[in-house]
């Protein structure tokens, strides 16, 4: 999922706080209101025409992609109607936010696949990637969906932190130049690689994260790492090459990792801002 998401503080050891039930839970979070010059902000879905162009002209903004690579208007008024989910956070009138999610099948199991998450630059940083996601797994308990996928670029540290630590996604595939090379500024012109993020909505361990309490502890059996200079590696052609050769060589471990059936497990970011992924053996049996 092309996502642009707020970090959040370090998760560590400790007892988790009691738990809530995913109405409960979706509620005390998707309420409570970001302060911004406009008011309060909303979040619900998108349904008219024009708010699915608010959406499109979001994504464009946010991204800045190629003609070619945006997701058509269309897309996201065919998702709201077949089973997807096109979420919209509102400062008053004003779209800030979105994230878009189109149903699929495996196995003979139904699950939601999000494929966009998109946050106004001026709203970032307070949670609000996090509110739009909460919303997301409300709504899609409601209609008996347990899991959730999306993608996200191995070398994001924020974002990877999100995933893993704050929502309680793991991840144990991998695919290689998903998208080709794309002309958004923050693929840097590297290979579009992408870990597919699993949430499911009803496991122990999204539960316990999401009540905020902290994952359960574990010892990893490989660990990846991930320079903070990435993003400035990524940024400037004479320093792209060293970018390369960190996905390069994370991609080996990733997939080597994975062959062995270990999955993301946890996330660690340090003082400097460089990222950690933690592997381990997960213990719950979820999958399809």
């Amino acid at each position: 999922m092309r996502e642009t998401k707020a970090p959040e503080a370090r998760a560590g050891s400790g007892e988790p706080k009691a738990k809530l039930s995913h109405a409960e839970l979706s509620h005390a979070i998707s309420s409570h209101a970001i302060p911004s010059d406009a008011g309060a902000l909303t979040i619900r879905k998108c349904s008219s025409l024009e708010e699915m162009r608010a959406c499109f002209a979001l994504q464009r903004e946010v991204w800045n992609f190629s003609d070619a690579e945006l997701v058509p208007v269309r897309l996201f008024v065919v998702a709201d109607k077949i089973g997807g989910q096109v979420v919209g956070a509102f400062d008053k009138e004003n779209l800030v936010g979105f994230a878009l999610a189109i149903p699929g099948l495996r196995n003979g199991h139904a699950y939601l696949h999000s494929q966009m998450l998109a946050v106004r630059r001026e709203y970032r940083n307070a949670g609000l990637g996090r509110r739009l996601k909460l919303f997301q797994r409300d709504e899609a308990l409601g209609r008996g969906i347990e899991l959730m996928e999306w993608t996200f670029d191995p070398l994001e540290i924020k974002n990877a932190y999100l995933n893993i630590e704050k929502l309680g996604a793991i991840a144990r595939r991998y695919n290689v130049n998903q998208y080709g090379v794309t002309s958004s500024p923050l693929q840097g012109g590297l290979p579009s690689d992408r870990l597919i993020a699993e949430w499911w909505m009803k496991s122990e361990r999204v539960k316990t994260v999401l009540a905020g309490g902290r994952r359960r502890e574990f010892e990893p059996e490989t660990q990846i790492d991930v320079p903070a200079a990435i993003y400035e590696w990524k940024a400037a052609a004479e320093t792209r090459p060293q970018a390369l050769a960190v996905e390069e060589r994370n991609r080996e471990q990733f997939m080597k990792a994975f062959a062995a059936g270990l999955a993301i497990l946890g996330y660690e970011r340090n003082a400097q801002g460089d990222g950690r992924f933690l592997l381990g053996r997960w213990d719950e049996r979820w999958g399809y």
